[in-house]
């Protein structure tokens, strides 16, 4: 049976990549056609050319590729030798790959509450927290890191002043924001190291998997670049146990095709961004709350997460109306990772994480595409309304 809705309106997905694909194909096909005529399919110059221009565009003085944004993650925790026995604090609210890149290296994740306007790590809880350890309990805790959450990067200001008071090193989780600022300073840059991801779904998206790590410690960038071909410098001799996290040539040549145009679609999500607070605004005042940007950031709108304002409404029922009306959508994150129960034993309980959990419960990501239309924009914002309206 046809639905009647999806006859008067047309489908909205969440993310449209084909579309996207279409407007910069010749291209594309241009940088495959040349790693398949040069054959180095292995760290070939693509990557090294990916690396230089995304550590020439976070500012940092470099960038070393790898398989995933969540091997990005495990890379430099590895690094800094973390393991049984060791912390690491992060926040609760954000992408599993966070907390399970800490797990996997035996390490145990702390996970601390969230600034409920913009959704990232609260420097007053990480200061509390940190205030209320011992020495050897602080000593056991090998990292910090918070997550820039749907674009928009945390507080970075205050999170190095308080890991610099208690000499813990930063990791900024930067997966959703590459060509975010914080105070005139790009996400990645601000921190020990940055970890980026090149999921499809990104800003700037891979055709598969791939991660990147930023940093202005040489010492580091080199540590990483052994680890991620097992462990091996020079070739076949392992002074210590890596892992296999190469960024495939291709990946690396169709990044450098679509990096050339991410300024553009992140001004073109920044403008769907504010057609939406606009139509929203006035037709679902009272009903949801509209993504918050903190003053001198630069947001690049990885989502655009809106949620409901009545902790009794029924966002899963909101999200079903859209649905049936034709809209995607999803949400980032229906469990908070304290709550998972792959993290039971850590011995967390519903509602030490109140906002996290609430976020959990209330938040919904409609389509930000930067290829979406302003009649697209125009007709998701009266859909929305209708489906508040139930």
């Amino acid at each position: 049976m046809v639905n009647i809705h999806t006859e008067i309106f047309p489908a909205v997905p969440l993310l449209n990549l084909r579309r996207q694909t279409a407007t910069i194909r010749e291209e594309i096909d241009a940088a495959i056609a040349t790693v398949l005529d040069h054959g180095q399919f292995i760290l070939g110059p693509e990557v090294r050319a990916l690396e230089e221009r995304i550590a020439e565009y976070c500012g940092t003085r470099f960038a070393v590729s790898c398989a995933s944004g969540s091997d990005a993650i495990l890379l430099p925790l590895m690094a800094l030798g973390t393991g049984p026995g060791h912390r690491v604090i992060t926040t609760s609210y954000t992408f599993f790959a966070t907390a399970g890149s800490v797990a996997h290296l035996g390490a145990t994740p702390v996970f601390l509450d969230i600034d409920p306007e913009t959704y990232n790590l609260d420097p007053a809880c990480l200061s509390r927290y940190l205030d209320s350890r011992s020495a050897a309990e602080v000593k056991s805790i090998k990292a910090i890191l918070p997550v820039h959450l749907y674009g928009q990067c945390a507080d970075m200001k205050s999170i190095n002043e308080i890991a610099g008071r208690f000499g813990i090193p930063v990791i900024e989780d930067a997966a959703q924001a590459i060509g975010a600022e914080f105070e005139g300073r790009r996400a990645g840059s601000m921190g020990w190291c940055g970890t980026f991801s090149f999921f499809p779904s990104k800003n700037l998206g891979a055709f598969g998997d791939g991660g990147m790590v930023t940093t202005n410690d040489a010492v580091l960038a080199e540590k990483l670049r052994i680890l991620r071909c097992h462990g091996s410098e020079p070739k076949y001799y392992h002074h210590v146990v890596g892992i296999n996290s190469r960024l495939d040539t291709l990946q690396a040549a169709i990044l450098l095709v679509k990096l050339g145009y991410l300024d553009d679609w992140t001004a073109h999500r920044q403008s769907n961004a504010a057609r939406y607070r606009a139509l929203l605004g006035s037709r679902c005042a009272g009903k949801i709350g509209l993504p918050a940007e903190r003053p001198g950031s630069r947001h690049i709108y990885n989502q655009f997460t809106i949620r409901l304002a009545d902790r009794s409404a029924d966002r899963d029922a909101v999200r079903r109306r859209l649905a049936e009306l034709g809209v995607a959508t999803e949400i980032y994150y229906p469990v908070p990772l304290h709550l998972q129960e792959c993290f039971a034993s850590l011995g967390y309980r519903e509602g030490d994480l109140p906002h996290s959990e609430l976020a959990a419960r209330q938040t919904l990501a409609l389509p930000i595409d930067p290829g979406l239309t302003g009649d697209e924009i125009d007709s998701v914002a009266t859909r929305l309304s209708m489906a508040l309206a139930g």
